[in-house]
């Protein structure tokens, strides 16, 4: 769910300059995108309670390996807007306006539910190049969160409780045990975890529009590579091989140096190098 970088200038590799940018969505919404290094554009798409400048490890990591690294912040976060009524839709058009503000890109890498929204996204048309899919959490209609999840969250946040909202979604959708979770309320991150939480009611919204991949979304025409850790939560592992093996022409691949859903920037970088060129 999170990379492990918060300042994206203090991850760059030497000889390489970030460029902060601005997108416009379709429906009026400013998407805030970051690019780092040169060569073909490989933009990235978070999972829930993160933001652009957590992919900053990553993102240096693709620019060694000669590409152009575009990270941005989803709608509800960081430097990014958010305009009413959201539909995973909406979050579809932020990618492909970045990806059109950022000239095309060669791929697409999402992880955990930035992988959801890249398949969805491609599903509808959005020309994200080769999609590389990171521990995406479809559940294919086992163990669901309960339906009303995202109304629930939603009301809270309305209720001016988003420090509950946020519980709710890492009790109910990540399926932390109580006492993890005492521990992170307790920690100096929480705070950070409850700026987001507006976001996270659409991470929820989306997890339950598509929870089974749509015909859709199986039939896409982009190359698949669907990636997972060795050591990661059960499901996530049982979704990835899933995906891969429903998808015509999809491969899986193992990543042993992601661990415990956290997407290995140097690791995660030499499979997509291996598969792209720069």
């Amino acid at each position: 769910m999170f990379f492990t970088c918060a300042d994206l200038d203090g991850c760059l590799a030497e000889g390489h300059s970030r460029r902060v940018a601005r997108a416009t969505s379709a429906d009026g919404t400013g998407i805030a995108f970051d690019s780092v290094g040169d060569g073909a554009a490989v933009v990235i798409v978070n999972g829930a309670f993160s933001t652009a400048a957590d992919a900053a490890e990553f993102a240096a990591e693709l620019a060694l390996a000669g590409f152009r690294a575009v990270t941005f912040d989803r709608r509800a976060r960081a430097g990014s807007g958010d305009t009413s009524p959201y539909a995973p839709e909406r979050e579809a058009e932020d990618l492909a306006a970045v990806i059109a503000a950022a000239g095309g890109t060669a791929g697409v890498v999402g992880h955990s539910s930035g992988a959801v929204l890249a398949l969805f996204a491609a599903s509808l048309g959005v020309p994200t190049g080769h999609l590389f899919l990171s521990e995406p959490p479809f559940r294919f209609g086992e163990g669901e969160p309960p339906a009303d999840l995202p109304e629930r969250m939603q009301a809270l946040i309305d209720e001016g409780r988003p420090d509950e909202a946020v519980v709710a979604f890492q009790l109910e959708a990540v399926g932390m045990p109580q006492p993890v979770i005492d521990q992170v309320r307790a920690s100096p991150m929480f705070a950070s975890l409850v700026a987001l939480a507006q976001s996270a009611v659409y991470d929820a919204t989306l997890a339950r529009a598509v929870s089974t991949p749509t015909d859709a979304m199986l039939a896409v025409a982009a190359p698949v590579t669907v990636v997972s850790g060795a050591e990661t939560i059960p499901f996530l592992r049982v979704s990835a091989e899933r995906l891969a093996g429903l998808i015509a022409g999809a491969e899986f691949v193992e990543v042993p140096e992601s661990v415990g859903h956290r997407l290995d920037p140097a690791a995660t970088t030499r499979v997509i190098a291996e598969r792209l060129p720069s």
